[in-house]
């Protein structure tokens, strides 16, 4: 999900995706704050309702839809397929109902577990630049920003990281949440295996050090690194070059001489994506670190939160005392399709488009309708490609209902936007919230933003950026007074907040939660088999005898799709590393799946067959010693005509010796 590709296919894993949930609670009141980083491109409608559904069924009034935020990381390497409105179908296959529920149950499962652990303990933020991980990738919308604003920014993008570092009484780590603006798209959309991207890899950096000793994913110690108003934030530091002759397309269109957009991608500082990757993630992770380890101002106070449901395609908002305008019904325009430059589009679509295409127009009115005269006025001057709020079979493609939300903690004031918000659209909103607090008698309240929260709604520029229609502009739904309405709305929350006023807020119209339980087109699990003479799990090719620290072990299986274990298995682990102790005399498991020097890949072949490779790629100051690779899956069985059963199976590797450079 997030690359709109349909050709991007699931085909192994690098890293496992994690949900982090931290709760925060008076220790004498009744009031709690839940904050849920989850590793998924974005939280969608669906999984919220889904979760708050759970969490009422099993903590009745503790946990709401007030008191509770969940923020997707947004990479754009995880499953897609967990949406219910119709325009997020289209890439994924519809609805993946397993996917769903995995989503939506491991995020249950992370806030039962901190609900179990909470102990008395104290806050503390800190704040710091982070240097060399992010570009502006559409800075011609940037610059259309008044002079006069950008002027009191020394960048076009916002390098602080705020940190929230967690100790129990005695001073002892808990855990830590980062917010920090940078798009999760190091690795790049011909990337098939599941991960975290860069914000995940730092995750992994700081809670491998932290949990000592323990395989990742395991320990008492959780490390969020959690989105903000990353809009038109890139980590391809080396900005955009033409694929096919090498050149700069850093121009308002982001186009090639030759092959024209599709040819204009970004650049991350490694050599490859997986080094991109690591470069941008160890720099987040080392910031992280330093700010963790400094934190010294306690965050004191009281907790609160505030949220109401909007009917996003018709709010009025109030410029000045004689000037009202309005949102619009959902839609998307031309530049849409062309994607960005970390991620091109399809066909001939260009950024900065302001005049339709009559080509692809007169597609459009065939296939899905001519957008209303209304429509097309509010959004001007945007061309509408994708007339969504106006599309309905065979359900909604576009929310109209969605989440506005603030949670305080204490002098931390975290608002919970449903989308991305560009950079001067950040800073313009954290502004307005900070002023409305000032003047209500709450000041020096710390602002940040949390991304992708609730619901998606895609893009939210300002009005300058949108009159230019890049593809953040493009995807700025609810029109060019987005940006505006969200502003009025987060100063309501944020002013009952400081009076204390949260009862009094309307809750706002309900959303829908659409009776589809599945609709989709990936294809279902069907029986396998093993080549001729072999069976699930035998080696196909083997590991060499010997390594050294550098090189690549892989070894390759008769393997089965791991949907069959995803599905099948909770928690199934797919491979383990496991190094032979003499003093024991048995395998001792040292890495396991979630483990960022592994791969694991999964290819499909003809007749119910599949291979599974899985890679190690051995780090330096690896022990030398005896190692081997191990395999776990299941595999689909017809016991009658009428049923099929999943039967796990294994396999190893020979032993291999790694050597010491």
């Amino acid at each position: 999900m997030g690359y709109a590709n349909p050709d991007q296919v699931g085909g192994g894993l690098l890293s496992r995706l994690y949900s982090r949930a931290f709760i925060v609670a008076e220790p004498q009141g009744s009031r709690r704050v839940v904050f849920v980083s989850a590793d998924i491109g974005m939280v969608s409608q669906r999984v919220r309702l889904e979760v708050l559904k759970q969490l009422r069924s099993k903590y009745g009034e503790l946990y709401r839809q007030d008191n509770v935020i969940l923020s997707g990381t947004h990479t754009h390497s995880g499953p897609g397929g967990y949406f219910q409105y119709t325009l997020f179908w289209i890439t994924s296959k519809g609805l993946v109902q397993p996917t769903l529920k995995s989503i939506v149950n491991g995020i249950v499962k992370s806030i039962d577990i901190a609900h179990e652990n909470m102990k008395k303990g104290r806050l503390f933020i800190n704040r710091g630049t982070v240097e060399n991980s992010q570009i502006n990738r559409s800075p011609f919308s940037y610059l259309a920003n008044p002079e006069s604003e950008r002027n009191r920014y020394s960048s076009n993008t916002d390098k602080e990281m705020v940190l929230l570092k967690m100790v129990d009484e005695d001073g002892h780590d808990l855990g830590l949440i980062s917010w920090f603006a940078v798009h999760p798209v190091s690795m790049n959309n011909s990337n098939h295996l599941v991960n975290s991207d860069n914000v995940g890899y730092a995750s992994y950096l700081f809670e491998q050090e932290k949990n000592k000793g323990m395989l990742p994913g395991e320990g008492s110690f959780v490390a969020a690194f959690a989105s903000s108003n990353l809009g038109d934030v890139s980590p391809n530091t080396r900005g955009p070059f033409c694929a096919n002759t090498g050149e700069s397309c850093d121009n308002p269109q982001s186009t090639c001489p030759i092959g024209g957009a599709a040819m204009c991608m970004a650049k991350g500082p490694g050599n490859d994506m997986f080094e991109s990757t690591r470069i941008i993630g160890q720099n987040i992770y080392l910031k992280a670190k330093e700010l963790y380890e400094k934190a010294s101002q306690e965050v004191t106070g009281p907790l609160s939160s505030a949220h109401q449901w909007v009917n996003m395609s018709n709010v009025s908002v109030e410029l000045n005392a004689t000037h009202t305008v309005q949102t619009c019904k959902p839609a998307l325009g031309h530049s849409f399709a062309a994607g960005t430059i970390d991620g091109v589009g399809a066909f001939n679509f260009t950024q900065g488009s302001v005049e339709g295409d009559p080509f692809w127009d007169q597609i459009r009115d065939q296939l899905l309708g001519e957008p209303s005269n209304e429509t097309k006025a509010c959004h001007k001057p945007k061309p509408i490609l994708f007339n969504t709020g106006e599309m309905t079979w065979p359900q909604p493609w576009h929310p109209a209902i969605v989440d506005v939300q603030i949670a305080a903690i204490g002098s931390l004031a975290i608002l919970a936007v449903p989308g991305e918000f560009t950079t001067m659209s950040g800073r313009r909103l954290r502004e307005a919230v900070q002023s409305e607090f000032d003047s209500h008698g709450t000041p020096g309240m710390n602002v940040v933003i949390a991304g992708l929260c609730n619901v998606y709604t895609h893009y939210i520029t300002t009005y300058e950026e949108y009159q230019l229609q890049r593809y953040e502009a493009a995807s700025t739904i609810y029109g060019p007074h987005t940006l505006s309405a969200y502003i009025q709305l987060y100063r309501g929350l944020a002013k009952a907040i400081a009076l204390n006023g949260t009862q009094e807020l309307s809750p706002g119209p309900e959303p829908p939660f659409f009776n589809v339980t599945s609709l989709t087109l990936l294809p279902s699990l069907s029986v396998e088999n093993a080549p001729a003479g072999k069976t699930f799990g035998d080696v196909l090719e083997e590991v060499r005898p010997q390594y050294q620290e550098g090189e690549v072990a892989e070894v390759t299986f008769v393997g089965a799709n791991p949907r069959n274990s995803a599905e099948n298995a909770t928690e199934h682990n797919f491979l383990t590393v496991e190094r032979y102790s003499n003093m024991s005399s048995s395998w001792r498991v040292v890495l396991n799946d979630a483990s960022w020097d592994t791969r694991f890949y999964w290819s499909k072949g003809s007749r119910g067959q599949s291979n599974v490779t899985i890679e190690w790629h051995i780090p330096a100051g690896t022990e030398p010693g005896v190692y081997r690779l191990r395999y776990f899956g299941h595999y689909k069985k017809r016991v009658t005509l009428f049923r099929v059963i999943s039967v796990p199976f294994e396999g190893s590797s020979s032993a291999f010796q790694v050597t010491a450079p």
